[in-house]
């Protein structure tokens, strides 16, 4: 049997993207970015404050942390909800000692459930980022679109009200996200997404609405990639935050700036055996001159305002 002739035509073969969701861009190639101050490293901390519902479906599939065992999964259900409870307050501790700011992920159900630690992040200037509804409502390509518009402007609604931030940020439950979630983001007044991981540095994405821009939130500088599911230990972990930040100091200068993004999860690193390996890769971090601390939305801004001034 032959293949059809339409078979082997793709209209989109060319040099670059075969998409237009994005242009193609080396990063090598691309103008240095200046943060100010002589900064050469924003650094971005983005501790994640989730809720998993104890009754979870898992469609179309189960995040990280998800319930695991027969109904009721008090195991698991109960070691989420230790992170909000008790292992938060030990990366708020962690932080403050190093005079460091963070963006808090924030599922809206831990804002309904937890109004006291929304109160806790806002009084510690930490910025509020909207991640969706709760963990076991993802966003995926078999909802409808009007499905999926709801649950984003649900998400935002309660957070901003929650916060009194415009909660310009987000990262979608486990990164998934349907053809649309770009578009319906832009459209409910966001300004920059989490969810793609192909880049170190912000850029802007197409939306049907106007630009939203990608922020570099990263999978493999993460708490629970690393301790969970990738079971390294403790010093792993430390000694991979210290060789991201290593390489990207040296990559950077104060003409040409770079992001260092830590995904945190209060379940994990909250752990009181755990919390040591964050404070000493934070000690190594701060023990070098410009670096920036700052929230997802003062990076986009000073990148932003980097691209105008061209």
């Amino acid at each position: 049997m032959s293949l059809d002739q339409e078979y082997l035509e793709y209209p989109l073969r060319r040099y670059g993207m075969d998409h237009e969701r994005y242009d193609w861009s080396m990063l090598p190639q691309r103008q240095g970015v200046k943060w100010g101050n002589e900064n050469r490293v924003a650094l971005w901390i983005v501790p994640a404050l989730e809720w998993f519902p104890l009754n979870m479906q898992g469609k179309p599939f189960k995040p990280m942390g998800a319930m695991q065992t027969a109904y009721p999964d008090f195991r698991h259900y109960t070691l989420r909800d230790y992170g909000n409870r008790v292992g938060i307050f030990r990366i708020m501790e962690a932080l403050e000692q190093y005079g460091l700011k963070a963006s808090a992920a924030m599922n809206a159900a831990v804002a309904v459930r937890y109004p006291a630690l929304v109160k806790a992040c806002v009084d510690r200037g930490w910025e509020i980022v909207a991640n969706g509804l709760d963990m076991d409502h993802l966003h995926h390509g078999g909802m409808s679109e009007e499905e999926e518009r709801g649950l984003i402007a649900k998400s935002l609604d309660i957070l901003r009200k929650a916060s009194g931030q415009p909660v310009r940020g987000w990262l979608s439950p486990a990164k998934s996200e349907s053809w649309n979630t770009p578009d319906l983001l832009k459209e409910a007044g966001v300004d920059y997404v989490c969810d793609w991981v192909n880049d170190d540095m912000p850029y802007p994405m197409n939306t049907r609405a106007g630009e939203i821009h990608s922020m570099p939130h990263p999978i493999d500088i993460d708490d629970a990639t690393i301790l969970v599911q990738n079971h390294h230990t403790e010093d792993d972990f430390r000694d991979q935050l210290i060789d991201q930040f290593d390489v990207l100091y040296k990559e950077s200068s104060a003409d040409n700036g770079r992001v260092m993004a830590i995904s945190l999860h209060p379940w994990v690193i909250g752990q009181p055996y755990r919390i040591r390996a964050l404070e000493e890769a934070l000690a190594h971090i701060t023990r070098h001159r410009g670096v920036w601390s700052a929230t997802g939305s003062e990076i986009l801004d000073a990148w932003k305002a980097g691209q105008s001034a061209r």
